[in-house]
């Protein structure tokens, strides 16, 4: 529905504001907050500390995500001086990415009762009895804060910062108290019924992604024809396959890291392309900005060639995925961390096929439950890799497969992409929804919440 403007605006003077309605008041942050200080770290972690808030558990638009918070050994005085209380607004002061730089939370009653503190990449902000909190969260992560917030940051070693009066000398335009919670709770009941929208579409692409992942699944073990005859394949999590299909252990149809003995072949000084683990796709493609030239630095690497299929061993690259045939090479060649397997399938394995296969759910499990190695530094050892036992179709089965697979994936893909435009659609118009309402380009003031 269309909003209507206030009758009468004045020039602020302020690039970020613009116009603003001719009753608000311009001034800076720093006027309307009655504490604006930095959090505390603590001397080392403790079981039974203190939880401490860091900004990795605050979302990019303004929410607490709180999984394992950190708990820390504070002094009586530290914890003190940066306890939270509810109505307190958090604001991240230090980042490498303009989208987190300045993102700011408040603390409800939920936050509250955790008697928690928060750390020293933050700043807490307290209002005065002239300021409603929640209207303020809404300024500062609207384009008016954060625009401000990344206009006004320092930056070392790519890092931007924030400090105490940086955040105090940003501009805001300021109704009276009873219009700031009004335009408040006019947002809690839009940017909700926005975000239930979004969730739905959310749930949608998972819905999608759930579907491709049971089709290619379906596909590489037990093939397209519902009728074919089935046996049992004498492998638990395998289960029946198509009676015609062998069952092969995948160093029978394919080398493992077979580059190794052809990397004192290639010429010295010869550029190619140097992929890095970041740069290896969930579920295929590799990103090839990166090209180094070969020399004794790099021979402790893993090196593929085009066609090889590169497979992340390491945890959680390996669960989520990451995977991909090797396309595009610089002079065919290309190398990167030792925590990829390489796979060069041999003449009764079709690439495609078993690219399939390594990223469907009967290859990932299994792969799992043979990880070894301690938390993070787990991985999927060589000998999963070798002695698979693949499920093997005749080669133009394979091919039929595959050619079913891709159709189905550009399909499902093509969807995907329909909804995600959509979520866009709906994450700019609540971002510009609450920047008009902060600003005063709307009047919400007779709004009713039957009208939402």
């Amino acid at each position: 529905m269309k909003r209507r403007a206030f009758r009468k605006y004045k020039p602020s003077d302020v690039v970020w504001l613009g116009k603003i309605p001719g009753e608000w008041e311009k001034r800076r942050l720093k006027t309307s907050i009655r504490r604006n200080d930095g959090g505390v770290w603590g001397q080392d972690f403790d079981s039974n500390g203190t939880i401490v808030l860091r900004s990795t558990e605050q979302t990019v638009d303004g929410r607490w995500q709180i999984k394992e918070p950190a708990q820390r050994l504070l002094s009586p005085s530290e914890t003190a001086s940066a306890l939270l209380a509810e109505g307190d607004l958090v604001i991240t002061k230090s980042s490498g990415s303009e989208q987190h730089i300045g993102k700011t939370t408040v603390v409800d009653s939920v936050v509250a009762s955790l008697g928690c503190c928060f750390s020293n990449f933050m700043q807490r902000l307290r209002c005065n009895g002239q300021t409603y909190p929640k209207f303020l969260y809404y300024v500062l992560n609207s384009p008016v804060g954060r625009e401000q917030f990344v206009f006004g940051s320092s930056t070392t070693t790519g890092l931007a910062n924030l400090n105490g009066e940086i955040i105090g000398n940003v501009w805001v335009s300021f109704p009276l108290l009873d219009e700031q919670r009004t335009i408040a709770a006019f947002l809690d009941r839009e940017t909700a019924h926005n975000d239930k929208l979004i969730a739905k579409k959310q749930r949608q692409i998972e819905l999608l992604q759930e579907k491709r992942a049971a089709l290619i699944s379906h596909a590489v073990t037990k093939g397209l024809d519902p009728n074919v005859q089935m046996k049992d394949s004498g492998i638990e999590w395998l289960g029946d396959v198509p009676e015609h299909w062998e069952i092969k252990r995948l160093r029978f149809v394919a080398e493992l890291n077979p580059v190794k003995s052809e990397v004192s072949h290639l010429l010295p000084d010869m550029e190619v392309s140097f992929v890095p683990m970041e740069a290896v796709s969930e579920f295929g493609g590799l990103q090839l900005d990166q090209i180094r030239v070969i020399d004794d630095v790099y021979q402790g690497y893993t090196y593929f060639r085009n066609g090889d299929i590169v497979i992340a061993k390491i945890t959680p690259c390996f669960e989520n995925g990451k995977g991909s045939i090797a396309e595009g090479l610089t002079n065919n060649v290309g190398f990167g961390t030792t925590e990829l397997h390489v796979v060069r399938p041999g003449k009764k394995l079709d690439r495609c096929f078993f690219f399939f296969l390594s990223i469907s759910t009967p290859f990932r499990q299994p792969g799992e439950a043979e990880m070894y190695g301690a938390g993070g530094q787990k991985r999927v050892p060589d000998s999963f890799i070798r002695n698979y036992r693949i499920p093997l179709p005749p080669l133009t089965e394979q091919q039929q497969i595959v050619k079913h697979l891709e159709a189905e994936w550009i399909r499902i893909d093509a969807f995907s992409k329909q909804v995600k435009e959509s979520i866009d659609l709906l994450c700019e118009y609540r971002m510009a929804l609450i920047s008009a309402a902060v600003t005063g380009k709307i009047d919400v003031r007779e709004v009713s919440p039957n009208a939402i």
